[in-house]
């Protein structure tokens, strides 16, 4: 069976600074991944080179039952460490390459607050120019200096999103390794010998770090073969989750608002919310988006994360500390659980369910249970769930704004009630909506839609 990559908009999005492996690039991390607690002890399978044999048609790694579509990407691994916790001195970085790259800050990014309580977790991050992928594992031992449990993190940086999701059996693998063989780092010193990739200095810049990139909107990369950078199901499980209240989050994505997401570990499926979150706001109109802020993802943030989230306007991010909470200046909107809430006054309405919202929602439920039968039925895996639920938010989006955009170039620029049902919205309880939305985007339109609060 062939599991399809899925249509994600953070997939291409980070492609920013350019890499070149100091060598032909080559495939896919191997190395087979742990069963968790009780899984008994695993050899590290070290990082080597694949033969032609094991190999498909397209030049992609096969797994038993498993063929991932698309090129063959050039890899971009700019950092590899393990990181620690040591009872008397905390998170700390034990072992890295290069050994001269700044990696402050790492050691509590890739090990969450609270994570003790946990045997595993995978976990997202930003760490300057670039983004991270650390697996955590936490094993008892039976050692009173380490208090009976020893607990590892091992990770990769890149300057690209996009293939870290590559890596993450071979980092499974290797911190049950770090945990059952502390101080061996043979295979990770071989791993990043073979996938280093090095930074060309851009111009004017000498050699500092580049700046990161984002792509405003999907239409950029959709259609190619996309790749898996997150569970199957993912999109069905935010939406169950959620229920009704995700169109509450798509309309604070829409407005870049700054969305702050709370949930004790695992932080893993936390920061696939992030994803999904960001998965609302795309818009491909041209002309749309210049004036107001990307929707940055900022997967994992803790109060280390604390000065640089003040001076950011628009940003998703996710969070094991409760101390965010009283935070309030730091975001807009705290999402506890599945209850979402705002601080802001003027921003209340827009936490309340209208009739056009659950319109859209019993749409996409359909759309879904249409699509599931497709599947069953036909054996047509073509478009995957991930992609409906894409599009469904992108198509909704460019019908907003292309009638805005209409509106604004008509003589009158009269936004009425009728515009606004066409737009599948409610033209009383999404008023507020509107009204942010034009602001936000800087569309010179005149709104005649009765506030339903005056007589």
């Amino acid at each position: 069976m062939v599991e399809r990559g899925d249509a994600a908009p953070l997939l291409r999005w980070a492609e920013g600074p350019a890499v070149s492996p100091p060598q032909a690039p080559e495939l896919q991390a191997g190395g087979r991944g742990w069963g968790g607690a009780g899984g008994g002890r695993v050899a590290a399978e070290p990082w080597r080179r694949r033969e032609p044999e094991e190999l498909g048609a397209s030049g992609v790694l096969l797994q038993p039952g498993r063929l991932e579509l698309g090129d063959v990407e050039e890899d971009q691994v700019v950092a590899v460490f393990v990181v620690t916790f040591d009872p008397r001195s905390g998170n700390m970085v034990e072992w890295c390459l290069p050994q001269d790259i700044d990696l402050e800050g790492v050691e509590f990014k890739s090990m969450a607050s609270g994570s003790h309580k946990i045997q595993s977790d995978f976990i997202y991050f930003r760490k300057g120019p670039f983004f991270g992928l650390a697996c955590f594992a936490n094993m008892p031992v039976e050692s009173e200096l380490e208090r009976g449990a020893r607990m590892k993190s091992v990770g990769i940086l890149s300057p690209s999103y996009t293939l870290l999701y590559r890596y993450m059996h071979f980092l499974e693998n290797q911190v049950r390794h770090q945990l059952e063989m502390p101080g061996h780092y043979s295979h990770l010193a071989a791993f990043y010998e073979d996938k280093k990739g090095v930074l060309r200095p851009g111009p004017g810049r000498g050699g500092s770090l580049p700046p990161v990139c984002w792509l405003p909107s999907i239409h950029r990369y959709m259609y190619p073969e996309m790749k898996i950078t997150h569970p199957a199901g993912c999109m069905s499980q935010f939406i169950k989750f959620f229920g009704e209240q995700i169109l509450v989050l798509w309309k604070f994505a829409l407005l870049r608002k700054r969305i702050l997401i709370f949930s004790p570990p695992p932080v893993g499926v936390v920061c696939y919310r992030v994803y999904c979150c960001c998965c609302l706001a795309n818009v491909s109109l041209p002309g749309i988006g210049g004036t107001i802020p990307e929707s940055k993802p900022f997967f994992y943030v803790n109060v280390a994360d604390i000065e640089s989230l003040e001076v950011e306007v628009s940003y998703v991010a996710c969070t094991t500390e409760k101390i965010f909470e009283e935070k309030r200046e730091l975001y807009d909107v705290y999402v506890d659980n599945q209850n979402v809430k705002t601080h802001h006054d003027h921003l209340q309405p827009l936490l309340k369910i209208n009739s056009a919202d659950r319109e859209k929602y019993r749409r996409l439920n359909e759309q879904r249970q249409m699509l599931l039968y497709s599947q069953e039925v036909e054996g047509d895996y073509n478009p995957c769930e991930e992609d409906l639920f894409v599009l469904f938010f992108l198509e909704q989006n460019n019908r907003i704004f292309q009638t805005l955009l209409e509106v604004s170039a008509s003589q009158d620029k009269t936004l009425t009630a009728e515009h606004a049902r066409g737009m599948g919205l409610d033209p009383q309880g999404d008023r507020s909506f509107l009204l942010d939305l034009l602001e936000a985007y800087g569309i010179d339109v005149m709104l005649v839609i009765d506030n339903p609060c005056c007589p």
